[in-house]
């Protein structure tokens, strides 16, 4: 048994976070270990920049930059790590959300932030030349209209957050790119209830043979 790398990815107000519980809960019952963690985050210093990119202002180049520095220190400490201890890693966001919210939402250079991921995400030794990406990728799809009456009154929101709608579309479009070129995705329709989306994560991970009997049930 090899470890699993499973991300979450979505516009804001997708709802993809609210399903990490039930995702750890099923692996977990399948006698699988879970880290689970996000981004930008996961380490104490990916933390720290973090709180810079969501609140304060910058171009996209620096923003771009402190997110893949917060990125190599979380890859380092905590999923190459739990990889090797053949844990499953359930990641809120990777680097298809700088692509999508960086890239397509900022409109910063696509192959300037791929250059960064090769760097940030090569691998060494017998992998060397691979680049470190999910084994599956969860795209919970959602119209940024109803992203958007989700969000609204639901807590002070941040830098990202506030964006127009517009920077919306332009994002779902950058994860709509990124699905069609990569099959590790499966795209989640995060607009249906949530009890029938959870009945799509866990389609998602049946089709692929990474649980051995999903029927857990809704979240």
């Amino acid at each position: 048994m090899k470890g699993l790398f499973l991300t979450l990815e979505g516009i804001d107000g997708a709802g993809k976070s609210s399903h990490l519980d039930a995702l750890e809960a099923l692996f977990r019952s399948q006698g699988r270990q879970v880290t689970r963690t996000r981004e930008p985050g996961g380490t104490p210093l990916a933390e720290t920049l973090r709180g810079l990119v969501l609140e304060q202002s910058m171009d996209p180049l620096t923003e771009s930059l402190l997110v893949f520095a917060a990125r190599r220190d979380h890859v380092v400490q905590v999923i190459e790590p739990a990889l090797a201890r053949r844990d499953v890693v359930l990641c809120d966001r990777f680097s298809d959300a700088t692509f999508a919210y960086q890239g397509a939402g900022r409109g910063f250079d696509l192959q300037v932030l791929a250059t960064l991921e090769r760097w940030v995400q090569g691998l060494y030794g017998a992998d060397s030349g691979a680049l470190l990406q999910p084994d599956l990728t969860l795209w919970f799809d959602l119209a940024p209209e109803v992203a958007a009456e989700r969000l609204a009154g639901a807590r002070l929101p941040d830098r990202f957050e506030s964006q127009p709608l517009e920077f919306f579309r332009r994002v779902a479009g950058g994860y709509a790119a990124r699905a069609a070129a990569a099959p590790r995705f499966a795209r989640i329709d995060a607009g249906q209830p949530r009890e029938q989306v959870w009945q799509q994560v866990e389609a998602a991970l049946a089709e692929r043979g990474l649980v051995a009997d999903p029927s857990g049930g809704a979240p």
